[in-house]
């Protein structure tokens, strides 16, 4: 794998080592690592990697570009809920201690309804441990985790954030480059202070014009997931400019950044520009009225050194040099006209299926419930939006209207603009701000074949309650109309959308592939060959909710065995009684989208599947397979061959030996073979990162040999 000097290879026992055990202050704006030679052109998402780079043994770092793998040193790293579940892979490394206490942040969003003795104290042990390590810590109620993040000024221009959890692409509405990592990276960098990263192709994505009234930011994420919705950003991290980016605010790019998650993207990054810093220094002049925010990185006066004055006015100094050099590279490049963009509904039960308001209302769809929550559109602007369709009228008789702040302080300012109180006054039923129903957990999810409309971002199948129920994606206002109407409609008719946009890629430098002569040595342990029954589920866009549903995620206390008998639960129940040991799982594109969560790849391997094939992964569920020492590979020729022999089907059903009984994956030459004797498929071979990682089992196992070693020395 090229190391961040590009001139050479770094077997994983280099990529960490630096940084192992090392108190290491969050990256700030003002350090910077000597660089070597004259810079290339390079993209704002490579400019800002580029600051988090491990530095080598002199200090130095080479100059980034898409596609290496990296050693990065995150400014910050957030876990939620799931912080349970990395405290024990972090005691299971034995690291003496947290390497950086300021780097880790801990915010409780996802579960806050249950009141259960289990949950209260997992809570409490959560807080416990982060009272032991000096980790600041924001309790159930406080907040959405990512809004948080926003809000407490970790998420800031130019920063690399990342949080285990998926939508961390949401801190990209404010320039700072948020992508998810698992929870076997975070205890990973728990423990070092650092992790790796394969910086993933760029997508350059202008906005032009500005959007009509009554039109919002959702409708933009909404609109791009419809149009562009096979796999054109899918991996990629996705670069937001053009004039049109000057009218859109700060809340509206948080909400398209969030949902560029959806639209497959690894980040989703705006420029900072005016509206920026003007919204950077709003929070600083609230923060310092407010005062401390009780966790201990808490200074005993004004705000906190990570987004005080000092902090502002260095970006101030930087944003003239953070920003795409001329005849950089891009691989994908949309021009989006925002002032033909028209409100738009997705579903059902799909993101990528969006169709104009206007037309959606003309089938008057009953809804059951309506939402306005989650950490994509349950901000100021979002309530203000919802409240001003619903003031003085009542919801529809038959319809439950859940509301929830994204934070306590959105809530408090909503309360305090009236705007809260219109909701209620209409009948909105409120929540405490937290996930609940976008992630089917607590009051108000989906029930057996309901019909649901919600400000949320994700509609998956059985992700917001019962698996038989229908859910469709809006924005604020179309949640508010609909449920006053007791269907799904706008606040007004809006006119024909003829969106107005162009989409072209531009040809990388080509990859190693195994077309080529150069496939890599196999690492000690990493097997030369597998051969399987192969299990074919020959669906696109198979996500982490299917393949694990959410209302296991949360369970500590299910081993690997258990999770394994619940593997895609949500597409076919007979899945752990068909599979056998060694099985080879056949699927189509874009597979494991969706959710960051870890145990979706966990599951699959612990109920015997040895390999994945499919046409294409989401980068983020083949960095779990990674970890978890699941083979995931890429072969979309293998696969449009046996979709030709099975036939197209969108139905999430397993299908036994419908082309062969049998596929032999051959890692020496990276060639996927059948008992039908058709020849053979090439793949991509794996390089030597995710080679070591897998002979050894995952990412765990690495770490805590790495750590014994040191401890040994």
């Amino acid at each position: 794998v090229v190391g961040a000097e590009g001139c050479g290879t770094w077997r994983i026992g280099m990529l960490l080592s630096r940084s192992r055990l090392a108190v290491v202050g969050a990256r700030q704006l003002s350090t910077a690592p000597t660089l070597r030679s004259a810079r290339p052109p390079q993209n704002l998402v490579e400019k800002i990697v580029q600051r988090h780079v491990v530095p080598s043994s002199d200090g130095s770092v080479g100059w980034i570009r898409s596609g290496q793998a990296v050693a990065i040193t995150p400014s910050y790293v957030m876990t939620h809920d799931n912080t349970a579940a990395v405290v024990l892979k972090f005691n299971g490394l034995d690291a003496p201690r947290v390497a950086n206490r300021r780097q880790v942040v801990f915010t409780l969003d996802h579960n806050v309804q249950d009141k259960s003795e289990g949950n209260l104290k997992k809570y409490s042990d959560i807080e416990a441990f982060a009272a032991q390590h000096g980790i600041d810590f924001y309790p159930a109620g406080r907040g959405i985790g990512h809004q948080v993040m926003c809000e407490e000024g970790y998420a800031y221009p130019y920063r690399m954030v990342v949080a285990s959890d998926s939508h961390s692409n949401m801190y990209g509405g404010l320039g700072c480059l948020g992508t998810p990592v698992v929870r076997t990276d975070a205890a990973g960098i728990w423990a070092t202070g650092s992790t790796w990263w394969q910086v993933p192709p760029v997508a350059r994505v202008e906005l032009v014009g500005s959007l009509e009234p009554g039109v919002s930011g959702k409708d933009v994420i909404i609109t791009l997931c419809g149009l562009l919705n096979s796999d054109e950003v899918l991996n990629h991290a996705v670069e937001f400019c053009g004039e049109g980016v000057k009218s859109l605010s700060i809340d509206e790019r948080l909400t398209i950044a969030n949902m560029s998650t959806e639209w497959g993207a690894l980040a989703g990054v705006f420029p900072v520009d005016e509206t920026t810093v003007a919204w950077l220094e709003a929070r600083l002049a609230w923060l310092t009225k407010r005062g401390r925010a009780g966790v201990p990185s808490d200074p005993p006066a004004g705000v906190p050194e990570r987004c005080d004055q000092a902090q502002l006015s260095a970006l101030q100094e930087l944003m003239p040099h953070m920003h795409a050099d001329p005849n950089c590279h891009y691989d994908v490049t949309v021009t989006l006209d925002l002032s033909s963009v028209r409100p738009h509904v997705s579903g059902p039960n799909d993101v990528k299926l969006a169709t104009s308001v206007d037309k959606v209302a003309e089938s008057q769809i009953k809804i059951n419930k309506a939402y306005l929550v989650s950490c994509v559109n349950s901000r100021q602007e979002d309530i203000a939006a919802a409240a001003e369709i619903v003031r003085g009228h009542k919801i529809a008789p038959d319809v439950e209207f859940y509301v929830a702040a994204a934070s306590s302080e959105v809530q408090a300012q909503s309360e305090a603009d009236g705007n809260w109180q219109a909701l209620l006054d209409a009948g909105a039923i409120p929540l405490p701000p937290g996930c609940g129903p976008c992630i089917g957990l607590g009051k108000g999810i989906l029930e057996e074949n309901e019909i649901g409309i919600s400000a949320t971002n994700r509609n998956f199948v059985g992700r917001m309650g019962a698996k038989s129920a229908q859910a469709y994606l809006a924005s604020p206002t179309i949640v508010a109309a609909s449920a006053l109407a007791g269907y799904i409609t706008g606040p007004r008719t809006f006119g024909e959308a003829n969106i107005v946009f162009a989409h072209s890629v531009r040809e990388a430098p080509p990859p190693d592939t195994a077309n080529t002569n150069e496939i890599p040595a196999l690492a000690p342990g990493f097997p030369e060959q597998i051969r399987g029954r192969a299990i074919v589920c020959p669906v696109d866009n198979i996500n982490t909710d299917g393949i694990y549903p959410g209302k296991y995620t949360y369970r500590e206390d299910m081993s690997t065995e258990e999770m394994g008998a619940v593997a895609m639960e949500n597409y076919d129940g007979s899945f752990p009684e068909i599979v056998q040991e060694g099985d080879v799982l056949i699927t189509g594109y874009n597979f494991g989208t969706g959710s960051s969560r870890e145990q979706a790849a966990t599951a699959l391997k612990a109920a015997g599947i040895s390999a994945v094939i499919c046409g294409s992964a989401n980068q983020t569920y083949k960095r779990n397979a990674v970890n978890n020492g699941l083979i995931v590979i890429e072969c979309p020729e293998l696969l449009e061959t046996i979709k030709a022999s099975v036939g197209k089907t969108d139905t999430p059903t397993l299908v036994q030996n419908p082309f062969c009984a049998t596929v032999s994956i051959d890692f020496l030459n990276s060639q996927i073979g059948t008992d039908r004797g058709e020849g053979t498929f090439s793949f991509r071979g794996f390089d030597p990162v995710c080679q070591e990682l897998i002979a050894l089992g995952g990412l765990e196992a690495w770490i805590g040999a790495q750590l014994q070693t040191v401890v040994n020395a």
